[in-house]
């Protein structure tokens, strides 16, 4: 069976470049060029996965993830953008993304993250525990929510890919190069910066219980304790 790919991008000639190459790779290919179109064809096709423009007439790639996020918290999504600071990332990853290729890009380096993320989604499904006690929260990595004092808080996926890392290496370090390369793809300065603003985030999130912890080993990586 192919694997189902919405591409949403206004232009055209890229757009078809894309199509013609994924085309080669086995995906069945339906193509969007506005927000609009792009969120009534992924109810339609249901796509195993999503890559899409940011900047679009009507609706921009962040308001159409917002949206399709509201139903579907798994389905990957990978945005293209010539956007390149690191609040542009941030803010993709805070509104569902799972991936971020500057423009321009190399095709062999799309192929990668697409079946990066399409292999990512598969192992998680199959993850066995998905439900972890952190304190007193509970994380739920499928529903992407923080349970604390019957209060619910939702996660961003950024936010809850890097939590279930750490809360499967509890009390343990979770060094900085593995979660880069295997979230981001590469373990720049730029992706490191990213990483440490959703640690801040998560920090934040998990601040009412003052027995958790994410502390900072310099150079190294992570480590969640909860006592």
């Amino acid at each position: 069976m192919e694997t189902k790919l919405l591409l949403v991008e206004d232009e055209t000639s890229l757009a078809m470049i894309v199509r013609d190459v994924l085309e080669k790779q086995g995906f069945e290919i339906r193509c969007a060029s506005t927000g609009n179109e792009g969120l009534k064809l992924f109810y339609e096709f249901k796509p195993d996965i999503v890559v899409t423009d940011i900047m679009m007439p009507q609706l921009d790639g962040l308001s159409m993830t917002e949206l399709i996020r509201q139903n579907d918290k798994t389905t990957p999504i990978l945005f293209l953008s010539a956007k390149s600071k690191t609040e542009d990332v941030v803010q993709g990853f805070e509104t569902g993304g799972n991936d971020y290729l500057k423009k321009p890009f190399g095709m062999d380096e799309l192929i990668v993250r697409i079946k990066g993320l399409l292999n990512r989604n598969l192992k998680e499904k199959k993850e066995e525990q998905t439900v972890y006690n952190i304190g007193t929260y509970t994380f739920d990595f499928i529903h992407q929510t923080l349970i604390c004092d019957n209060c619910k808080e939702d996660l961003s996926h950024r936010e809850a890919e890097i939590l279930l890392r750490l809360c499967k290496n509890q009390n343990n370090i979770l060094d900085n190069k593995s979660v880069l390369l295997e979230l981001w793809g590469d373990d720049d300065f730029f992706n490191t910066r990213s990483l440490h603003v959703f640690i801040v985030k998560l920090k934040k999130k998990l601040s009412k219980d003052l027995n958790i912890k994410i502390i900072n080993i310099r150079g190294v990586g992570y480590k969640l304790v909860s006592s």
